[in-house]
């Protein structure tokens, strides 16, 4: 019988049924302080294919860094097939400052698949392609909404693509969008390399949302199963069929004030429902917004000082509103309880 062979990254080699922890050079502070890309190697002593989990790209959204690090303990990984290349902080720079982007004032997810001598979001968007990315047969990218909003956990996915569509059932989160590939982000990149990626969007920037964490590491968790990389003791089931849904509207500050909302994460809307209102310091004026489609909301605003134009409800358009709302309540209620210790 052949021995499976090691995983070969950064020079060095990890061995079948072991993990290890890689550190790749990305750059030095102006301290002398190297910066280093980690990734998380698990390399199965039995074949299978190779998964990425990413983290943290957009600095402020940490709520993916918290998903990785119970997902690194989870009990299914200890005899997994295939190899998993977890990597729970890719912009590392906007992680410390508590910032979406680069020092450099870039987005590292609008300049893949980078340039081995470009801009520092430029060159760190190559080195996570080269070493993690273009190794792996399928991803998974965490996120969240950015600061003051939080959105309802919900895989994003390339419309037109089975692949991602069957994996997406598999993830189980409430609500599967369709999200078109933007240019210079990593989806792009790495579909075009062949790979593809489960974008996957819960909570809010620099907060942790326990819902939205659970619902990150169950669907992961869920996603390997389905690709025969572990078995099924330890992983928890999905709870209904996801929200499926093509289209999407934000509803925004039809004024600058103060922002009341009405309705929460879930909830099921239709023309004429009343969303919430803005109004002006001494009371005397007030502007509803008013829903003129038919469907959930899955993101919202928790800011309530608000300029005119400001993004305060997202609503993922569906036509069985109602029995959608239901499906998510069904997920909320079925979330278990962890202990204390599980959470710190």
């Amino acid at each position: 019988m052949n021995r499976r062979k090691p995983f070969e990254i950064n020079g060095g080699a990890v061995m079948p049924g072991t993990r290890a922890r890689v550190d790749i050079p990305v750059s030095t502070l102006s301290n002398h302080t190297p910066v280093n890309l980690s990734v998380e190697v698990l390399h199965g002593r039995r074949p299978g294919p190779v998964l990425f989990v990413s983290a943290a790209i957009h600095g402020d959204e940490v709520i993916g860094v918290e998903i990785m690090r119970r997902l690194l303990r989870a009990a299914p990984l200890r005899t997994m097939a295939g190899t998993l290349l977890a990597v729970p902080i890719v912009n590392t720079f906007g992680f410390l400052g508590h910032s979406r982007y680069l020092p450099d004032r870039r987005d590292l997810n609008r300049v893949f698949p980078g340039v081995s001598e470009g801009s520092m979001a430029s060159q760190l968007a190559h080195i996570f392609m080269t070493q993690v990315v273009a190794r792996a047969d399928v991803g998974v990218d965490l996120h969240s909404a950015a600061i003051h909003r939080t959105n309802l956990p919900q895989i994003r996915l390339t419309p037109g693509n089975a692949r991602l569509e069957e994996l997406g059932r598999a993830f189980g989160a409430p609500v599967m969008m369709e999200s078109k590939l933007r240019e210079g982000s990593l989806r792009m990149a790495a579909e075009t390399a062949g790979v593809d990626v489960l974008l996957y969007e819960g909570g809010e920037g620099l907060r942790f949302d326990e819902f939205a964490v659970r619902a990150g590491v169950s669907g992961i968790l869920r996603v390997m199963h389905h690709l025969k990389m572990i078995g099924g003791k330890g992983v928890p089931k999905a709870h209904g069929v996801p929200v499926r849904a093509a289209r999407s509207t934000w509803y925004r500050a039809p004024r600058g004030g103060l922002f009341r909302g009405y309705l929460a994460l879930g909830d099921a809307v239709q023309p004429g429902t009343v969303l919430g209102a803005v109004a002006n310091a001494f009371g005397d004026v007030e502007t509803e917004l008013v829903a003129d489609v038919t469907g959930i909301i899955i993101g919202r605003s928790n800011l309530p000082v608000v300029y005119e134009g400001d993004a305060l409800f997202h609503v993922a358009e569906t036509a069985r509103a109602e029995a959608a709302a239901e499906g998510i309540s069904a997920h909320l209620e079925a979330a278990p309880l962890f202990d204390e210790d599980e959470i710190i």
